[in-house]
């Protein structure tokens, strides 16, 4: 078995300032996907630079304090990539892909649409683009889980008052269907859903800091495990981890059967 967790942790040094790396070392991942790490090489300690005695991988943002991403792991990777080929993004710190012995893991962080019309243009460019390299990915041939923050509830059963937030960026008709081409017709498979198809507020793994939203659990799912659908056969286990909160996301933790 291996275990994998995701988690955006809007700030890694936030996050661990509230226990992230104690409860890391007690749930014992082999795969540790990070978002929204905010925070250059030089503003980390050691401690988060070298982690638990993991492997760490990074892809920071150029602008400081900003987006970014994390791949930590028990086993050191084959080959690692840090970008996808699209300057855009890239900049941002948007992606880390590692190759082990049987997996490809990517830790993904998509842009939010939700500060501005310009920003929502750019996640409908990211989109695009990203479906042409999950495509890319799926055509490689190799077995590959796609983890990260996704910013998109795929269905109503995804958050809680979908009524009220169908013209909301995260729960738009396009982006809506743009995870159903991509499931659907890309071959890829969400994880969870293919282990709990029905659940509900269980399931959400963000909540907005608003409004007493995470007391009410008035949540989003929208931190996903995406993966080639061998791989997603093998998924034994899911939980989102929600007696302690690291920032306002929930960690994901799924379980696989096999060698990572």
């Amino acid at each position: 078995m291996f275990r994998v967790v995701t988690l955006n942790v809007n700030g890694l040094r936030s996050a661990s300032t509230k226990g992230l790396l104690a409860w890391l070392e007690r749930c014992e991942p082999d795969v540790v996907c990070l978002q929204e790490v905010k925070a250059q090489q030089a503003d980390l300690s050691d401690t988060l630079l070298r982690p638990l005695g993991l492997h760490a991988q990074f892809h920071f943002a150029r602008t400081r304090g900003y987006s970014g991403t994390a791949l930590w792991s028990r086993t050191r990777p084959r080959a690692v990539r840090t970008g996808f080929g699209v300057d855009e993004f890239d900049r941002e710190g948007r992606y880390v892909e590692a190759d082990f012995a049987n997996t490809r893991i990517v830790s993904v962080y998509f842009p939010s649409g939700s500060s501005s019309p310009e920003r929502q243009q750019a996640k409908f460019r990211f989109l695009d683009v990203f479906h042409a390299h999950l495509q890319q990915l799926k055509q490689a041939g190799r077995e590959t889980l796609l983890c990260g923050d996704v910013n998109i509830a795929h269905q109503e059963i995804d958050l809680k008052n979908w009524r009220s937030n169908q013209k909301n960026s995260g729960f738009l008709p396009q982006e809506r269907a743009w995870m159903s081409r991509i499931l659907a017709q890309g071959g890829w498979v969400d994880v969870y859903r293919r282990l709990h198809p029905d659940t509900t507020g269980e399931s959400y793994t963000w909540w907005s800091n608003r409004g007493q939203a995470w007391a009410r659990n008035v949540g989003w799912r929208i931190d996903y495990q995406i993966a080639t659908p061998a791989l997603a056969a093998r998924a034994r286990e899911c939980t989102v981890y929600k007696r302690r909160r690291f920032s306002d996301h929930s960690p994901l933790i799924i379980e696989y059967s096999g060698r990572l």
